[in-house]
């Protein structure tokens, strides 16, 4: 009876596994096509071979410009970008056990975003000091959130709550912004808070990739630990994890990606928000979403962005792509979760 007990958990286990590799590989597949659009398409389609050619290194006329200046800039931000949102997403989601938990609704993008905003309408500031800005501010609301949060004893319902309020505050600090700025910087502050990856540039890019691939690998390592974390902070503790320490890694790490990401896009609407479910529903539970969600994101940013520039009469950026999508599943989410009685 025990032998037939393991095999069916060794076989439920190798299921899982083998579900998550394929899905993980798909979405790969997924994103890699993605990428090939986004480089082949525009006003001028080029065929697959000047494309390698142009990035070998070779000249060709036109095509080198408009690849090397505009579309492979725009493919990376939007590549990288979606990693970071959708896997810091997924991060916050679980560790705090709430849908509702990831760094658009509980405020940390509007303190980047707050941030850059600052910086591009009051000291005319842009590059590496709207990223250095960003980051800082990101980081400081997350520890302003967590403070005004903890209480006696930490509890996600009140840190939501809290990141909401904040949020609200962060917004309002925003509008006023672009309400005595001069008109100038207003088109370019505007693309921050809409979510565009309309005059990425290549020189802009380097924080953002060096962030993604430092932090990601600390995330995943520690994404083993997301299902005990999952469980309850007295579950996770007897069960050896350090709380506190794999915590505070995880949003470190989740936030500085997330706030690199918010500097060279904008805070692209819900991709964050929806990246983790899509993912977890994609590949199952068992195993750590980590890498599904974080491709899962790069396919909603690069899918949205090539919707936006081409399936209508006038271009849309990413950001509004993404909300139009992401809204239905927020009113869906909050309407569920009354239900079940858990708002």
């Amino acid at each position: 009876m025990k032998n037939n007990t393991m095999e069916l958990i060794i076989s439920g286990r190798r299921q899982r596994r083998r579900r998550w590799v394929v899905v993980t590989a798909l979405l790969a597949i997924l994103a890699l096509a993605l990428c090939c659009a986004m480089l082949l398409l525009g006003n001028t389609i080029y065929p697959l071979g000047d494309v390698i050619r142009v990035l070998s290194g070779e000249q060709i006329k036109g095509a080198t410009f408009a690849i090397h200046t505009i579309r492979l800039p725009r493919m990376l931000a939007g590549l990288f970008a979606g990693f970071a949102f959708g896997m810091a997403g997924y991060i916050f989601q679980t560790m705090l056990r709430n849908p509702l938990a990831n760094p658009n609704v509980i405020g940390i993008t509007s303190g980047s975003s707050a941030a850059a905003v600052f910086c591009i309408t009051v000291i005319h500031a842009n590059g590496a000091v709207v990223s250095i800005a960003s980051v800082i501010a990101g980081l400081a609301t997350v520890a302003l959130i967590y403070a005004l949060s903890k209480g006696r004893t930490f509890s996600i319902g009140r840190l939501i709550l809290v990141g909401i309020g904040i949020q609200a505050m962060l917004d309002a600090v925003i509008s006023y912004l672009l309400l005595v700025s001069s008109q100038q910087d207003i088109p370019t502050a505007l693309r921050w808070l809409s979510g565009s990856l309309n005059g990425s540039k290549m020189d802009e890019l380097p924080p953002l990739i060096i962030a993604v691939l430092v932090l990601s690998p600390f995330i995943i390592v520690l994404g083993k630990h997301l299902g005990l974390l999952e469980l309850g902070e007295q579950s996770a503790t007897s069960l050896g994890v350090a709380t506190d320490k794999t915590r505070v890694v995880l949003i470190l790490c989740s936030v500085g990606m997330i706030a690199l990401a918010t500097a060279t896009t904008g805070p692209i609407a819900f991709v964050s928000f929806l990246s983790g479910p899509i993912a977890k529903r994609l590949a199952g539970s068992g195993f750590s979403n980590a890498i599904p969600a974080g491709l899962v994101g790069v396919n909603l940013v690069l899918a949205a962005d090539l919707i936006g520039q081409f399936a209508f009469e006038v271009r849309y950026p990413v950001g509004i792509i993404t909300g139009i999508l992401g809204a239905p599943y927020l009113i869906y989410l909050l309407i569920r979760m009354n239900r079940k009685g858990e708002l």
